[in-house]
C-alpha cells in the first residue's frame, strides 16, 4: 500500500515524488505486558520471579509478607537478589505498601512516586481581609 503526499498550490495539487510503503502483511511480535503476583514463602520462590523479569513484559507485584514473617535475612536477600536482577535489566523496583514490591523490567515504564497532596487546612475569619 502506497501513499501519494502532495502540496495544494491555489487548489491545484502538485505531486511530490515521496512515497511511505506499508507493508500490512508484516509479522506482528508479542508485546503484550503481563501483570503478575507472586507470594515470597521461601527464597527459592524468587527464582519464578526473576524469570519473568528476564523474560521483559511482566511487571512482578511480589507479596513478601509470608517470608517476612518467618525469616528477616532470607526476606533481605531475596529482595536484595531481585533488586540486582531489575538494576541489570535497567528497570525499577519500589515498594508498594510494607508487604508489597513491585518490580519491572526496562521494556515496560518507570516505577514514578506519586505526587503527595497537603490536606486542605481549614480557614478561619483571619485568612479572609
Amino acid at each position: 500500500m502506497a501513499f501519494r503526499f502532495g502540496k495544494k498550490k491555489n487548489n491545484i495539487e502538485e505531486e511530490t515524488s515521496e512515497f511511505i510503503e506499508i507493508d500490512l502483511e508484516q509479522e506482528r511480535g508479542e508485546n503484550k505486558i503481563y501483570v503478575k503476583t507472586f507470594t515470597l514463602n521461601v527464597y527459592e520462590d524468587i527464582n519464578p520471579i526473576l524469570n519473568a523479569l528476564r523474560n521483559g513484559y511482566t511487571i512482578a507485584v511480589i507479596d513478601i509478607a509470608p517470608l517476612k514473617g518467618k525469616d528477616v535475612i532470607e526476606l533481605k536477600r531475596a529482595v536484595s537478589k531481585i533488586k540486582k536482577t531489575v538494576e541489570a535489566l535497567e528497570g525499577k523496583i519500589a515498594g508498594f505498601t510494607s508487604n508489597v514490591i513491585i518490580a519491572t523490567p526496562s521494556k515496560v515504564f518507570d516505577v514514578q512516586k506519586g505526587v503527595v497532596i497537603d490536606p486542605v487546612k481549614k480557614k478561619n475569619n483571619s485568612d479572609y481581609f
